[in-house]
């Protein structure tokens, strides 16, 4: 399976490592970007550069669009040599499939994407959608292209995309923001600033890789450190008094209803 990447920034480089460590050659990517300095990177591991984006998906059986939204109609109507097998592959956020399909030539096999930063170190979660006109291999092929740099999702409507967005597109930074607060509280009752990243961060993770790891929900571990009486359920019992349940769902419907402001805001206007 030969991959052309269009656009090389962060997330592009971060799929193309994954797919190196994995297995794939790097004769088998090509990637094209305007920035020389991508370029250089990626050619330093073997992977085909091109001076054009046409140059790059001329062999390619998969092409992953990783371009700014707000150039994506202009870099796929340019595009000369595109053929109908190819699957294309967007993870562009805020283009849904009604504007890519305007701005590519009918019958195009599509899978939007929906990834998030840790991806950028092998630790992402992704949520996929294809058009109708991806079959079984190319969904296949998708999987295994978003799932080198982490988990995949597949979803049954296009707008669940947005649900992704607001939980697990967006969802870093709201883990970001708590435990920036903790740390800083727990400045203010007396630790020094680096044992209280220390504690914070180390316990994030292992917070996450014990809900990973059992077959029991969030819910139930949480009741389960919950002494009656404890410093756990004094914690708790405030944040559940100021709100936090009903803030969590109003901010994640934030982000899915911007989500879906963006797909107008930088889509195809006709």
């Amino acid at each position: 399976m030969s991959i052309a990447f269009i656009g090389a920034g962060n997330m592009a480089g971060s799929l193309i490592n994954g797919l190196l460590e994995s297995g794939t050659s790097p004769s088998d990517i090509a990637a094209a970007d305007p920035m020389p300095t991508q370029l250089e990177k990626l050619a330093a591991l073997g992977v085909v550069t091109a001076a054009n984006n046409d140059q790059a998906i001329e062999q390619a059986d998969v092409i992953v669009l990783a371009v700014k939204p707000q150039v994506t109609g202009q870099v796929l109507e340019a595009l000369s040599g595109l053929r109908p097998q190819q699957l294309i592959i967007s993870i562009v956020a805020g283009i849904d499939l009604r504007s890519l399909e305007i701005w590519l030539p009918e019958n195009q096999p599509i899978v939007r994407c929906m990834p998030n930063t840790p991806a950028l170190l092998g630790a992402g979660m992704t949520g996929l959608f294809a058009n109708s006109k991806v079959n079984e291999q190319q969904k296949i092929a998708a999987t295994h292209i978003l799932g080198a740099v982490g988990e995949v999702a597949w979803v049954t409507e296009e707008a669940h995309l947005d649900a992704v967005t607001a939980v697990s597109g967006s969802g870093p930074a709201y883990f970001f923001l708590l435990m920036e607060n903790m740390i800083a509280a727990g400045q203010k009752l007396g630790l020094d600033a680096e044992l209280s990243r220390k504690l914070t961060e180390q316990t994030a993770l292992g917070a996450a890789l014990m809900a990973q790891k059992n077959d029991v929900d969030p819910g139930t571990l949480r009741k389960n450190v919950t002494s009656p009486g404890g410093t756990t359920e004094a914690a708790l019992n405030l944040m559940l008094a100021q709100g936090l349940p009903a803030t969590v769902v109003e901010a994640l419907t934030a982000a899915e209803n911007r989500a879906k402001e963006l797909a107008i805001e930088f889509g195809a206007k006709s």
